[in-house]
């Protein structure tokens, strides 16, 4: 691990310009460019607030705001929308970057690095935007938002070492890749972001509460739609989880990263 480390370090600069270049050139021939990103999410909170608290009259209780369940959704959106983006990059990452391993030398661990930097970048963009539409709802950030970065560096490290260890994976066997897009659609709909937690059956909140990304979500929701300090405990699961797919996938990374290129 401190050699990767110190090979991220060395090579900083090439990180640093290629997170900005991977960022210029997905919204290089877009006008509106990376508001794009922006209001994927954004229209997607829209439209499950507008058919399910409008036309199936959902209600998110302990709030009293009418725009409560669409901030609840967004605060969902937000923690799953940054997991996601990491897990399914580095899924994806060597294939990707194939051709350049093939002509230029670096240090592998830069890839993930790089997706890490833009979907931090682009995660920070969306909370910047979703303030905004609460502030228009009348629902402003309080002391406890200082609490976020927290959630954020949970999220990222769990997406990190599991994308990390799918995307190995992918190299050796490219059904890695298809199975995962399954498994992250069950995983979004088994995670308290479109419904709240309390409405389950006792043995649905049982069988949920295994989900390590449940406590994550819920300290996202309760910063950010009940303005209220969220429970650090629970992070404990998520967190000792983080730390097992990291080291996992510094091994993996180790032992297959000579390998890697060759197979490509």
């Amino acid at each position: 691990m401190i050699g990767h480390a110190s090979s991220a370090w060395r090579y900083r600069q090439f990180i640093l310009s290629s997170i900005r270049g991977e960022l210029k050139g997905r919204f290089a021939s877009s006008k509106m460019g990376a508001l794009w990103h922006i209001l994927n999410p954004l229209a997607m909170a829209a439209i499950y607030a507008l058919v399910l608290s409008k036309i199936l009259g959902a209600k998110v209780g302990g709030v009293e705001n009418d725009a409560a369940y669409a901030i609840y959704l967004m605060a969902g959106i937000a923690s799953w929308g940054l997991f996601t983006e990491i897990t399914l990059r580095c899924l994806n990452i060597f294939l990707e970057y194939s051709n350049t391993m093939k002509k230029i030398a670096f240090p592998r661990v830069a890839l993930p690095l790089i997706v890490l930097g833009g979907a931090l970048i682009n995660h920070l963009l969306l909370l910047a935007a979703s303030v905004m539409v609460f502030a228009f709802f009348s629902h402003f950030p309080s002391l406890p938002w200082i609490a976020l970065p927290v959630g954020i560096i949970l999220t990222a490290a769990f997406a990190f070492g599991l994308g990390i260890i799918l995307g190995v994976l992918n190299v050796f066997v490219r059904d890695v890749g298809q199975f995962m897009l399954v498994v992250l659609q069950l995983w979004f709909w088994l995670t308290p972001i479109v419904y709240p937690f309390h409405v389950l059956p006792d043995a649905m909140q049982t069988i949920i509460s295994y989900n390590p990304m449940l406590p994550v979500v819920q300290f996202y929701q309760d910063i950010m739609l009940y303005n209220k300090w969220p429970d650090f405990v629970s992070l404990q699961y998520p967190a000792t989880l983080s730390i097992v797919l990291l080291l996992v996938a510094v091994f993996l990374f180790r032992r297959a990263s000579p390998e890697i290129v060759d197979v490509l």
